[in-house]
């Protein structure tokens, strides 16, 4: 039943009497009204399927089209309401739906399409659209409007939507060389001269907006065609496609000649009622007798076991992908019409309108997955130009090596989002399928042009396939297409046209190859990069005495090298710029690694990498500076030696779940190694002797009869290849395989097929040759086989491990057989560990790898599988587009601040790898090196009362001590979003940002910086009243206070307070956080204060004066005054070696006084091992800059 409300709309339109159609007074309300319920339609499309119902368009829309063009308002609302009615039901719907009901709904709608689709196929309704169309094209771009303009698009857009209705093959039950109802829909647009518009658009400089619109029809209006019969219609039929269609005639002559023989075979001399019953010897039946036949012998030979059963239901997801192209031949009439637009089209506008939209795309101008409609119309046209009369002018916009690696760009994008988006795996091959077909064709006019007459031709051939050839991208492309085929996702025509581009491709390289005699091509290998690990001697504490007895030593081997200016800077590097280090690591780690060298008496090494740290870091000296003399460098590696450096723990410190997390960086870090090397085709051609490879191909032969002439010599020219060429002809030794050819050679037509049957005989010679010697070869044909295996077969068992003894693992006694049973018993079910690691780790006799651990507890069947030991691999998982675009934008957000990476990594939706945004940075273009990625350190001043600069080295180590456990706070920061987490680095900003406070009292801010602080406390204030928290900005008032917040040093001080700066050109001031707590804000003011009201502060540093104030203030001021001890002890540290009774002291005041029970419960395992660590540094002399920073946050904890 039809809505009451749309019947009175569609009442109120008019009504048809005869050939003339008279409208009613409401009919351009009336069809606005219907263009908002269609707006307005539920999910099922109700709206839509009852207008179809009703016929609105076929009895209304298209007569008040046709009739009433001059009322240009009616004009217009119409074709907007048949645009919006034509919309593709794939664009209703979204997708096919899969339910039962919607699906019902989609053909509903499908149906009306094509009843749509059938009403416009008259020269009428198109006459009108290209009248409207040329007259609006007559206008000039200053004449013409945006209603103009939008009307042009909302005709091109009722063409192709139209165009686009798909063909009802059951109801048309159209023959090849008969008019379909797309062919008439063709007719009529050539009769009303609207394919001379589009031509005029395509051609036309000041009409390059509609570029792709045109592009999208013409890709349509050519949909079901071929562009080589269009190319040779008009021209009689070739002589290849008489002897093709002789050679038909024949197959199937032959095939009937046998069936009649068999026939007559079948038939006895004398009728009878009884065919007999027969025990057939041998052959058992379901019991232990011989099988009954009771069926006449001349059935015998037919008989199987699986006669008469119910065949095997294949579930869907398992069943071969269907054909969805259905190519048939048009009337000769529209064929000849598409043929003549064809030639038009290639000489005036293919160069051009291909460049266009070519360039759209590369600025992604245009809307998702246009690029199918580039890479169809490249496909189609060159084979139309090679197959008409090839001019390659015609064509030379997409003749290049940039098309090359476009479409070559494309097909391995959609071959990898076919391997990760499996829910649309089926749409992503239908594109990849696309592109294979673009880059066939151009490798086709590549090779047409290497016959041309002209030599300017042929060279530019010879280059194209030059930079094809060396690229290995080129090569290894259809290597991965095989690998990966999915006939449940990939039809049958892709694989025919993978395997006739890919015999193209080895012809062309292999004549390439001969002509050339040796050809260098580019190599690409993927390193692995193994970190660094620490030097054992780092790990062992020295004493002064210690330290002082090995100097005279090393001093002598010094000052013999240290005259050498150029010793060896090359051999010894320690910077990585591939690393995921941060400099300032990377700087620490330098300065730990001559303290190393050392310290293990290398003191050229020692030399050489300072020289070198030197070049990598000029800047503060830290290293010396550039005209440091020989006997200040022997100097600086003194102080080196005897500096209390702060070290990585050791190897044997960390934990499982550590070292898991290293090998898995270690994966991740692999560096590309690209070299060049001599071609050899062979050694290329072994690529493909693989199995998956060799089933692709036989899943295609399987269906010889059904493929052309050219696609079997393809396959058997491949096998050939492998069998001949490589003498590897028992890789084709497979049961399945000889079972099709024993089908290939008792076919009654294979005189047909003579380059299948001699290749199937000369395989099968080889196989029983060989089955005369190796009697094995017939219980190998049940399996596929590697090459490793097709030599053991060839050239006998063990033939491989013969020439490589030293290869065998040794042979595990009963002792170590019982060591590893109780080793595995003894560890098997502890949580937390890998069980074959800590076995490695016990095992007392010769070193045994991992994975012959694994094997042999499978031996011995304490375990079912190697897959039981499996360790967690990094998953590496594709970017999507909108992952990229996110990547984008966070960038773009972030590229001031002082940790780009940090701030991505924290914000990012999808969580991944440092490694893995540092490279898709890279690739996106977004940075040009890595070092722009790394953190942004301030420079600290360094003192210049002490000598040799000794503080300003002990200030790197602090700060890149410093930096460390920052960067571990904000780990936990981003794992745990606690409290205590959010503080943690607040605690940290207060303790760095205590020089920059010092440096701009010094140049006069000191009214800012009380501004600031007032600010602060005025916001605590708020927020403890309020009880919410919002951003606050930091307004300057004052001259004073804006010339401080313009000035670098005073921003420095408010990144490390936690102030955040404008984070888009929408803001213009800082803002105080949201999610600093009115305590931390009280924090943050107080380390504010003037110098000189520290120093008043520091004589009054009695545990017991606090006594006589507040409890909250008593116990503030305690653990100031604690965080201040602990600075001046680092300060005197600095200064110069300490007295044991000061250095006792200060010890007894560093201690913590807090009742750890509170903290004890809020730590976990692993932080009590880093206090633990660090107590440890902190007695070898580590800085006490990191003490303080644990005062700091305990406070808060204790606060909270």
């Amino acid at each position: 039943m039809m809505n009451c409300e749309l019947l009175a709309t569609c009442s109120a339109l008019g009504y048809l009497e005869g050939d003339t159609y008279h409208k009613e007074p409401d009919c351009l309300e009336s069809v606005k009204d219907l263009i908002r319920y269609l707006r307005h339609e539920d999910e099922t499309r109700d709206v839509r399927q009852q207008l179809g119902a009703a016929q609105i368009l076929q009895s209304d829309l298209l007569p008040i089209l046709t009739q009433y063009r001059q009322d240009k308002a009616l004009f217009d609302a119409v074709i907007r309401l048949m645009v919006n009615l034509t919309q593709p039901a794939l664009l209703c719907f979204g997708s096919v739906p899969k339910e039962p009901s919607f699906r019902h709904h989609f053909l509903q709608v499908l149906a009306y399409l094509q009843a749509y689709k059938e009403a416009f196929a008259s020269e009428k309704a198109f006459s009108v659209l290209s009248e409207t169309l040329y007259e609006l094209l007559q206008l000039g771009w200053e004449e013409r409007q945006e209603e103009d303009n939008l009307l042009i698009e909302r005709i091109l857009l009722l063409v192709r939507n139209v165009l686009h209705v798909p063909a009802d093959l059951d109801q048309e039950k159209r023959i090849d060389d008969d008019a379909s109802v797309h062919d008439q829909l063709l007719w009529a647009i050539h009769l009303s001269g609207l394919d001379d518009l589009l031509l005029f658009l395509a051609s036309s400089p000041t009409e390059q907006q509609w570029s792709l619109h045109v592009l999208e029809i013409i890709s349509l209006m050519f949909r079901d065609q071929k562009p080589e019969q269009l190319a040779g219609v008009g021209q009689g039929r070739l002589a290849q496609e008489r002897s093709t269609d002789v050679a038909e005639l024949e197959v199937l002559r032959q095939r009937e000649m046998a069936e009649k023989k068999t026939r007559a075979l079948q038939r006895g001399s004398r009728h009878s009622r009884f065919g007999g019953s027969y025990i057939v010897q041998g052959l058992k039946s379901i019991g232990e007798r011989d099988l009954i036949f009771h069926k006449g012998l001349h059935n015998l030979r037919n008989y199987s076991s699986d006669l008469g059963k119910q065949p095997r239901r294949v579930p869907k997801r398992r069943r071969a992908a269907r054909e969805v192209s259905i190519q048939r031949r048009s009337a000769l009439n529209v064929r000849l019409f598409l043929r003549d637009f064809c030639s038009e089209f290639l000489e005036n506008c293919y160069n051009r309108l291909m460049g266009l939209v070519k360039d759209n795309l590369l600025r992604e101008k245009t809307q998702q997955h246009d690029e199918t409609y580039y890479m169809w119309a490249l496909a189609f046209f060159m084979a139309f130009n090679r197959a008409a009369s090839f001019q390659p002018g015609l064509v030379s916009e997409t003749l290049s090596v940039r098309t090359f690696h476009f479409i070559e760009q494309n097909l391995t994008n959609y071959y990898e989002m076919m391997l990760t988006d499996r829910k649309e795996a089926v749409s992503w091959a239908r594109r990849m399928h696309l592109a294979l077909k673009a880059y066939q064709e151009l490798l086709a006019t590549v090779n047409e042009m290497d016959v041309s007459p002209d030599e300017a031709v042929r060279e530019s051939s010879r280059i194209i396939k030059n930079n094809i050839f060396y690229v290995m991208e080129y090569r290894e492309l259809f290597l991965a297409l095989f690998r990966k085929f999915d006939e449940r996702c990939q039809p049958r025509s892709f694989l025919i046209d993978l395997v006739e581009t890919t015999h193209l491709f080895l012809k062309m390289l292999e004549r390439f190859c001969r002509s050339r005699g040796n050809l260098v091509v580019q190599n690409k290998r993927k390193k692995r990069k193994k970190k660094k690990k620490p030097i054992a001697s780092g790990n062992v504490s020295y004493s002064p005495g210690e330290l002082e007895s090995l100097w005279p030593s090393l001093a002598e081997q010094l000052q013999c090298y240290a005259q050498d200016p150029e010793l060896s800077l090359d051999s010894m590097v320690p910077f990585d710029a591939a690393s995921e280090v941060p400099v300032e690591e990377q700087r620490a780690e330098a300065m730990v690694w001559i303290q190393d060298c050392l310290l293990a008496g290398q003191a050229p090494q020692a030399l050489t990498l300072l020289r070198s740290a030197r070049e990598v870091w000029p800047e503060g000296d830290v290293f010396g500076s550039q005209d440091i003399s020989p006997e200040e460098e022997i100097q600086l590696l003194k102080q080196i030696l005897c500096a209390p450096l702060p070290r990585q723990h050791g190897p044997e410190e960390r934990g499982a779940e550590e070292e898991e997390e290293e090998e898995e960086e270690e994966e991740e870090l692999q560096v590309v190694q690209v070299s060049e090397k001599e071609f050899n085709f062979l050694d290329y051609l072994k690529c493909f002797a693989s199995s998956t490879v060799i089933r692709a191909y036989m899943l295609l032969l399987r269906s010889y009869q059904q493929n052309s002439a050219h696609t079997n010599h393809c396959i058997v020219k491949m096998l050939h290849r492998l069998a001949h060429d490589l003498k590897m002809e028992a890789l084709l030794f497979q049961l399945s395989l000889f079972c099709l050819f024993n089908r290939l050679l008792s076919d009654p037509a294979a005189g047909a097929y003579k380059e299948l049957v001699t290749f199937a005989k000369y395989i099968l010679g080889k196989f029983f040759a060989l089955a005369a010697v190796n009697q094995k070869a017939f219980v190998e044909l049940l399996f596929w086989k590697n090459t490793s295996v097709v030599r053991e077969m060839t050239e006998g068992y063990g033939s491989l491990d013969g020439g490589s003894s030293s290869r065998k693992p040794p042979v595990w006694s009963q002792e170590e057989e019982a060591q590893l049973q109780e080793l595995y018993f003894a560890h098997k079910d502890v949580e937390g560990q890998d069980v074959v690691d800590t076995i490695l780790a016990h095992l007392k006799t010769a070193s045994r790898t991992r994975k012959q651990v694994i094997h042999h507890l499978v031996r011995l069947g304490l375990a079912d599988s190697v897959k039981d030991f499996k360790r967690k691999g990094t998953h590496i998982v594709l970017w999507t587009e909108d992952q990229e675009l996110e990547l984008q934008r966070l960038f773009e957000e972030f590229q001031d601040s002082d940790d780009i990476l940090g701030n991505i990594m924290k914000n990012i939706t999808a969580k991944r790898s440092r490694a893995r945004i540092v490279d898709k940075l890279l690739a996106l273009g977004l940075v040009a090196e890595r070092r722009e990625l790394y953190k942004k350190r301030r420079k600290k001043l360094a003192p210049s009362g002490l000598p040799n600069g000794e503080e300003s080295l002990k200030d790197v180590c602090q700060e890149d001590l410093e930096e460390e456990e920052n960067l571990s706070e904000e780990e936990s920061e981003e794992k745990e979003e606690d409290s205590e987490a959010e503080q943690t680095p607040q605690g940290s900003s207060v303790l760095s940002a205590e020089n920059l406070e010092k440096s701009l009292h010094q140049e006069g801010f000191s009214a800012p910086l009380l501004w600031l602080q007032n600010c602060l406390i005025q916001v605590a204030s708020d927020r403890e009243e309020d009880g919410c928290s919002q951003a606050v900005p930091l307004v300057p008032l004052t001259e004073e206070n804006e010339e401080a917040m313009e000035n670098e040093q005073f921003q420095q001080l408010l990144r490390k307070l936690g102030v955040r700066p404008p984070a888009s050109e929408q803001e213009t001031f800082w803002r105080i956080p949201a999610k600093l707590s009115p305590t931390q804000l009280r924090r943050l003011a107080a380390s504010l204060s003037q110098p000189e009201e520290e120093e008043k502060l520091q004589p009054e540093l009695d545990p017991k004066a606090p006594g006589e104030q507040g409890p909250e203030e008593e116990h503030q001021k305690e653990h100031r005054a604690q965080a201040l001890r602990a600075l001046l002890l680092a300060r005197k540290k600095k200064a110069g070696p300490v007295s044991p009774a000061e250095a006792k002291t200060a010890g007894g005041k560093e201690q913590l006084k807090v009742a750890p029970k509170k903290r004890q419960l809020l730590d976990s395992d692993e932080e009590q091992e880093e206090n633990e660590d660090r107590s440890k540094a902190a007695e070898l002399g580590a800085p006490g800059i990191q003490r303080k920073k644990r005062f700091q946050i305990e406070d808060e904890d204790e606060s909270d």
